[in-house]
């Protein structure tokens, strides 16, 4: 659980990504940031617990752009993993903002 209390190197560690399809969402937790021998695009490593045993689950590599962020803590999303989902918020942000949504929301 050291591992899933520290932070990584940039960003929030509480994550959702399309697991285990693209209609679907998953928690997860950044374990590490990498990147692609090819391109140079950063790659996120995205430790999936499964509910209700967070000891067990997945790991996903994945291109950063296809992680999208939260605002929860690490505390509160092992909480909605332990219960099977019951202990939540009203409400997640479920998709990535277009960049050009993004950019004007930054300008604003």
């Amino acid at each position: 659980m050291l591992t899933i209390s520290k932070p990584p190197v940039t960003g929030q560690r509480v994550v959702l990504i399309s697991f285990p399809s693209s209609e679907m969402k998953a928690v997860g937790f950044i374990t590490k940031i990498m990147h692609d021998e090819d391109n140079g695009r950063k790659l996120a490593v995205v430790y999936v617990p499964t509910s209700p045993n967070p000891t067990s689950g997945y790991i996903e590599i994945l291109p950063m752009e296809d992680v999208i962020l939260t605002d929860w803590t690490t505390e509160e999303a092992m909480t909605f993993v332990v219960t099977g989902g019951t202990n939540a918020p009203e409400s997640l942000r479920f998709t990535n903002k277009p960049k050009q949504q993004e950019q004007t929301a930054e300008k604003q």
